[in-house]
């Protein structure tokens, strides 16, 4: 595929980087953690990676139709990333969407959806999708998929992996989801996820990935409140991301980088129980932008615990 950084350093509008991070970036997972299918695996932009390098041009050229299509989307990032996909494929020249959130129901209840139904040269997938960003142990087995856990500490790794691969994937081949697909004139598809996102190990801490993750996947850090000075900040440029910004590297104006002053501000005023916060170190680039270079989960000192602590006191 095309090289993701060398695109992105063409790309300067937030939700096309998003876009060409989405579907470029690697996976997070192995392919023997359950069965795995990339959305563009058959298509002649996965095999012509040119072709996919100027369609995202394009979009930077003129964002008005993703633009568009995003905003009538949930921000929720999970939802967002969905959408990303969605209006990709839509445009993919050799892939067909069927549908998309696709509700199967039974005896009046909704028993979940189908992410996305598509049909390409390989025929009719079902494909659930899924941007996810775990923090690995700092204590425990970091192969194991249950020690990794999501920014809030309520996800695991290892709970999601069972979720699709009890519940979401077999979804389409259950009777009720038979029944749905049939009214609809599809007949039973390839059942298959796709899982993006980032893994943050430990800072200066040992942590071995997990067993089911892809070799090539993203990583980060973490550290908590108490370890600030292990970022040197001092030395390096770190600036917080909203959530809605957490999938493509960033690349951020000069005008809108953090002076020192207001990022120790913001420190300073992040209470005791506060929620994991996103910072990224930035290095300038001779375009007068500055780029993302790491990525830090900066977590509170009763991390994972904070949620259930404070509800006792």
């Amino acid at each position: 595929m095309h090289n993701l950084d060398t695109l992105l350093d063409q790309l300067r509008q937030p939700c096309v980087r998003d876009l060409a991070w989405t579907l470029l970036s690697p996976g997070l997972l192995n392919h023997g953690a359950l069965p795995l299918r990339h959305p563009l695996a058959a298509s002649r932009w996965w095999h012509e990676p040119p072709q996919l390098a100027d369609w995202l041009r394009q979009q930077e050229h003129d964002s008005t139709a993703l633009r568009q299509y995003l905003a009538q989307g949930s921000s929720r990032l999970g939802r967002y990333y969905e959408r990303l996909w969605q209006f990709a494929l839509h445009a993919a020249p050799d892939i067909e969407v069927l549908a998309a959130n696709l509700p199967i129901r039974q005896g009046g209840h909704t028993l979940g959806e189908l992410d996305l139904l598509l049909r390409d040269a390989e025929g009719c997938h079902h494909l659930e999708l899924a941007i996810k960003l775990y923090l690995g142990p700092a204590e425990q087995a970091g192969e194991d998929a249950e020690h990794w856990l999501g920014p809030a500490s309520e996800d695991r790794l290892g709970l999601k992996l069972s979720h699709l691969r009890n519940h979401q994937l077999p979804l389409s081949s259950s009777p009720a989801g038979q029944a749905t697909l049939a009214h609809l004139g599809h007949g039973a598809p390839k059942a298959a996820g796709w899982l993006g996102g980032y893994l943050f190990y430990p800072c200066h801490i040992p942590c071995a990935s997990p067993a089911v993750s892809a070799a090539e996947h993203l990583r980060g850090r973490w550290l908590r409140h108490s370890d600030w000075h292990r970022l040197e900040p001092q030395h390096n440029h770190w600036q917080p991301l909203p959530r809605q910004t957490w999938l493509a590297p960033a690349r951020i104006e000069e005008q809108q980088r953090w002076p020192t002053e207001r990022l120790m501000q913001w420190r300073q005023q992040l209470d005791e129980w506060a929620p994991a916060q996103l910072l990224v170190r930035l290095q300038p680039r001779d375009s007068g932008d500055w780029y993302e270079r790491e990525r830090v989960f900066l977590v509170n000192d009763h991390w994972p615990h904070a949620p259930l602590m404070r509800q006792s006191q």
